[in-house]
């Protein structure tokens, strides 16, 4: 999907690349009856307390029931419209089954309207097609990972992304995740056959602070022109780097820091992720 380009009228607009929603078949239109109210809570909790920083505002969003599970299994669907959503970066393709249900799946790249995709043990290896990781073949690009059989998509949802079935031993299967790092899942988990679509996302440019705004995120402040009371990073007479490790507001380790802390699942992670190369 090729990036849409600006004229120059503005310092904004000079630099501002975003989709061109070509491949979109119906515009801002949304199946009623697979979507819902959405909530905007400006990155407070239930006692009213900021608990995410430099969210709030934005337009309005109804959220669209997407179809994680895909447990209608040997019932063909046909592909009738490729759609846009405005919670996440990938696209929504809205399927037909043949007894008339409508439901919403992440669009795979190179998925068209026409096409006809299948779950379930028995589906072809291709794209689109949703079945067990024990009936994939190895080496297959694969997205929309299960970490448990039955409780549906959770790893691989982004645009543009994938990840790849490396190997199947016993009960358990490796997969290279789009981070380099390789995890262990139960062969009895599913996955969608191909890579997701959307590929020109990341190289979108917001261009902008107004924009940005529309997407709900408000202005952040840096550390380091905040006061000491208010931040770590703050204090001195005039700009003076930070020293030694930098932290948080709250005085907590940041950048570079190993958040992951989950030592049940420790045994699942058999390769880390690679460390990205400073530019």
């Amino acid at each position: 999907m090729p990036l849409k380009q600006y004229k120059a009228t503005s310092p904004v607009r000079r630099f501002r690349q975003s989709a061109s929603f070509e491949e979109l078949t119906r515009g801002k239109r949304r199946e009623r009856g697979l979507s819902e109210r959405k909530v905007r809570h400006a990155g407070r909790n239930a006692q009213g307390r900021v608990t995410t920083r430099h969210r709030g505002g934005g337009e309005k969003r109804s959220y669209r029931l997407v179809d994680f599970k895909r447990n209608k299994d040997g019932i063909p669907a046909r592909v009738v419209a490729i759609e846009y959503d405005p919670n996440r970066s990938a696209r929504l393709a809205l399927v037909v089954y043949r007894d008339g249900e409508k439901r919403y799946i992440i669009a795979p790249n190179d998925l068209r309207v026409g096409d006809t995709v299948l779950s379930g043990a028995d589906a072809e290896a291709r794209v689109g097609n949703n079945l067990p990781l024990e009936h994939i073949p190895t080496g297959t690009q694969i997205h929309g990972i299960e970490l448990q059989p039955g409780r549906g998509a959770q790893l691989v949802r982004a645009a543009g992304t994938s990840a790849q079935l490396v190997a199947k031993e016993g009960q358990y299967a490796q997969i290279r995740l789009p981070s380099g790092g390789i995890r262990v899942v139960h062969v009895r988990c599913r996955a969608t056959v191909g890579q997701i679509g959307n590929v020109e996302h990341e190289n979108r440019k917001v261009g902008g602070a107004g924009h940005k705004r529309h997407m709900g995120w408000r202005p952040a402040v840096r550390g380091v022109v905040m006061s000491p009371r208010d931040h770590p990073h703050g204090g001195g007479e005039a700009k003076s780097p930070v020293g030694g490790m930098a932290q948080t507001p709250w005085g907590k380790p940041a950048m570079g820091l190993k958040t992951r802390k989950n030592p049940r699942t420790d045994r699942f992670v058999t390769e880390r992720p690679r460390k990205r190369k400073s530019k």
